[in-house]
C-alpha cells in the first residue's frame, strides 16, 4: 500500500508462469473477449495492454488471438485471459471461442469510423446470444485521431456512443494505443466490476476529452 492508500498494481506479461509463486497465493482468471470489426486496433489494444509495446502496422488477426497478463493485488495473482476475434465476418463462428464463459466482453469500435460503432448493434446482438452475464465495456479506439475530428463530428459519435453505452448498460471508454490513453484503465475497471471492488478513477463526460463513464452501470 503506497502513501496515498491507494492499491498498488504489480503487473507481469506471463507467458510463462511459475507454479511455485502460483500455489503459494491465491490465483484467479478472468477471462475478456473482444469483439467488433476488421482494422479498429483490438489486437494493437490487447498487445499494448499485455507487453506494453506499439506497432504501427496493421496486424490482421486470422481467427482468434489469445494472450495473458497477471497482476497482483495484494496476496492474489490475477490472470487476465484475453481473447480477440478478427473482425472479418467469416470468422464469426468462432465468437462462442470468445465469449463463452467470459467475464467481460469489449464491445469495441474505431471513432473515426462511424460505420464500426453501428456495427456495434449486431456484435452486442451476437455475444450476448453466448453470454448473456459478460460484463459489457463498450470501447472506442484512435482517439489520438478522433480528438482532431471537427467538434459536431466528435460530438455526434459521443452522443451516439453515449447512447448504446446505456442501451447495453455498459461502462463506455475512448482509448488509444499509440498514445497509451485509457488503455489500463479498461482492464482496471473490468477488475473492480468483476469482484465489485471500490474504483477511484475519476470519470470524463465531456466531448473534447476522452470519455470515461462507467460507475453509473
Amino acid at each position: 500500500m503506497s502513501s496515498t492508500g491507494e492499491r498498488q498494481y504489480t503487473e507481469q506479461a506471463s507467458r510463462e508462469s511459475n507454479g511455485t509463486d502460483r500455489n503459494a497465493r491465491n490465483h484467479v482468471v478472468i477471462k475478456v473477449g473482444m469483439v467488433g470489426d476488421a482494422q479498429i486496433g483490438k489486437t494493437s489494444l490487447m498487445v499494448k495492454y499485455v507487453e506494453g509495446s506499439w506497432d504501427e502496422d496493421y496486424i490482421q488477426t486470422l481467427g482468434v488471438n489469445f494472450m495473458e497478463k497477471t497482476i497482483s493485488i495484494r496476496n492474489t495473482e490475477i490472470t487476465f485471459s484475453i481473447w480477440d476475434l478478427g473482425g472479418q465476418r467469416e470468422f464469426v463462428n468462432m465468437l462462442p471461442l470468445v465469449c463463452n464463459d467470459a467475464v467481460a466482453i469489449l464491445f469495441m469500435f474505431d471513432l473515426t469510423r462511424k460505420s464500426t460503432l453501428n456495427s456495434i448493434k449486431e456484435w452486442y446482438r451476437q455475444g450476448r446470444g453466448f453470454n448473456k452475464t459478460a460484463i459489457p465495456i463498450l470501447v472506442g479506439t484512435k482517439y489520438d485521431h478522433f480528438v482532431n475530428f471537427p467538434r459536431e463530428d466528435q460530438e455526434e459519435i459521443s452522443n451516439q456512443a453515449k447512447r448504446f453505452a446505456k442501451a447495453m448498460r455498459a461502462a463506455l471508454i475512448f482509448s488509444s494505443t499509440s498514445h497509451s490513453i485509457n488503455v489500463q484503465k479498461i482492464f482496471k475497471i473490468v477488475l473492480s466490476k468483476a469482484f465489485d471492488l471500490k474504483c477511484t478513477i475519476p470519470e470524463i463526460e465531456n466531448v473534447g476529452e476522452p470519455l470515461l463513464l462507467y460507475q453509473s452501470v
